[in-house]
């Protein structure tokens, strides 16, 4: 049984091409019954590699294609531009969270052009953890091309102490010109030390004629053209970097069958339990002596004398039921949460306005998070909590522009700086953006490009997205040109296949966690 180890998907946003519900469609295909994931420094496509691999039957492995810093993750020196890689791959819980901690830390501290961990942080979060040595980038191949066989020694009996039997010598064949010597010193390694030795194909793409798409991507990432000279290409054979069945690996390494074997006794070591549906609501702030429940209640019911006064029989049995709702749900502290967050709004006076089901809450009334009467004017509760329905509420706050800054500022002073983010988004690659950047990636010219572009229909958002497939239905100029030029048709052909892939990260302009 092969499995592959070594694999990036869209989420390695400058060359990675695996969409991943396609990549587990093709595992599924080929009878392969695990996968890693291996992106560049980053996890951003973990929670759905694992969600779509256990949807199918098979079992995921979350690893990441880690940057090692040469020294220091703290060193800025030019020779720092050019860290190690290293395979990292996450055996059980404990090793995800690890994972986790490397990959925050080599962002936060260690970034210098790259996400960098380094030996000090490899021995405070090892544990948990697979280590392989890494394509031609990683330590053990750099040592030894350069003929430095004893510094090579030395580190990987470092690796092979650190992580307790669970490092392996990793062999890739990718037709590069130094790769079989490379091999060959690499094996005598692992024969000396006693480091069993495993295969990986450095997958980047699904399917072999897909080599074609990932090179428009690659040129894409770098600002280069197809054409241009000395342009950052795939090593060896550019074709050899797919997602390849257990038939083919045994073909490329013939003479090494166990390090074919090795993935599949790699793949058993690795039992990673993911807990969804499990909320995690950060403690609220309560007074000693008395319980969250206690605290809310009381809020709510001086907010209720301020807000009906005399006549609130029919609003008090209104708080009582939302408030028995909030506690059997388990939403207490998450009430508490967005109160003081509101309050501290109301406070500064940060103006702050409250959309969707949230108006429906006489708790969040009484609160004085909401301004509406949700008993005036009819609003049914249950759309924002209902007892049978266990989901998160939602409760969308929006802070004046120019003052939002000070709320994520107070939400880190009260919560840690360490517990407050902005989250991420990523930008995909739509039908006209698709078209003019592979356009610049097969060398058109701005005019050029841009004749095609404008024969995309511009529709309002409300009419859904328009993909290329629809623009070729509903703009007969598109049809018509796609037919006639052959041009045209590899240019449409080419941004239709890359049509929605991640093409860079941002922050979100709103979410907070």
């Amino acid at each position: 049984m092969f499995v592959h180890l070594h694999l990036h998907t869209e989420f390695s946003l400058l060359d990675g091409l695996c969409k991943i519900p396609a990549l587990m469609e093709r595992v599924r295909e080929l009878g392969q019954e695990a996968v890693a994931l291996t992106d560049h420094g980053v996890l951003y496509g973990a929670i759905q590699f694992y969600k779509e691999a256990k949807a199918r039957g098979i079992k995921p492995i979350i690893g990441v294609e880690g940057y090692l810093a040469q020294g220091s993750r703290h060193s800025r020196d030019p020779a720092d531009k050019q860290p190690y890689h290293l395979t990292l791959l996450a055996r059980n819980r404990e090793g995800y969270r690890n994972l986790i901690q490397l990959v925050t830390r080599a962002h936060l501290e260690g970034f210098f052009y790259r996400p960098r961990m380094d030996r000090e942080l490899l021995e405070q979060y090892h544990r948990g953890l697979i280590c392989l040595s890494g394509c031609q980038s990683g330590p053990l191949p750099r040592l030894l091309m350069a003929d430095r066989y004893e510094e090579a020694v030395a580190m990987a009996r470092y690796f092979r102490e650190l992580f307790d039997g669970h490092f392996y010598i990793e062999l890739q064949r990718h037709g590069i010109d130094e790769e079989e010597e490379l091999n060959r010193r690499l094996l005598r390694l692992a024969r000396e030390l006693d480091i069993p030795t495993v295969a990986t194909n450095d997958a980047h793409y699904i399917r072999q004629e897909d080599w074609t798409l990932q090179d428009v991507r690659l040129c894409i990432s770098t600002g280069s053209t197809l054409d241009e000279e000395g342009r950052m290409r795939m090593g060896g054979d550019p074709s050899s970097y797919y997602v390849k069945s257990e038939e083919e690996m045994r073909q490329l390494f013939p003479d090494l069958p166990e390090a074919i074997d090795n993935t599949w006794r790699i793949a058993e070591l690795c039992d990673l339990e993911l807990e969804f549906g499990q909320l995690h609501i950060p403690p609220a702030d309560v007074p000693p002596g008395i319980t969250a429940e206690e605290h809310l209640a009381r809020l709510c019911y001086q907010g209720l004398e301020q807000r009906y006064g005399r006549d609130k029989q029919a609003a008090r049995r209104r708080l009582e039921y939302e408030l028995d709702v909030i506690r059997r749900t388990g939403f207490t502290n998450y009430i508490l949460v967005v109160y003081d967050i509101a309050r501290y709004a109301r406070e500064r006076g940060i103006f702050m306005g409250v959309r969707g089901s949230a108006a429906a809450s006489v708790v969040l009334y009484c609160l004085g998070v909401t301004d509406i009467d949700p008993i005036e004017h009819r609003l049914v509760f249950e759309r924002f909590i209902h007892d049978q329905r266990r989901e998160m509420p939602d409760v969308d706050l929006d802070f004046a522009e120019d003052r939002r800054d000070e709320m994520i500022r107070y939400a880190a002073q009260k919560y840690g700086a360490d517990r407050v983010a902005q989250i991420i988004t990523f930008g995909t690659l739509g039908a006209k953006a698709s078209l003019r950047d592979v356009g610049r990636a097969l060398g058109w010219s701005y005019a050029d490009v841009d004749r095609v572009v404008r024969m995309v229909p511009t529709l309002p958002p409300s009419f859904g997205p328009m993909t290329i497939d629809r623009a070729l239905e509903e703009s007969p100029q598109l049809r018509q040109a796609y037919e006639d030029d052959p041009q045209v048709r590899r240019l449409v052909d080419t941004a239709r296949a890359l049509e929605g892939v991640a093409r860079h990260a941002s922050t979100h302009a709103a979410g907070i966690v």
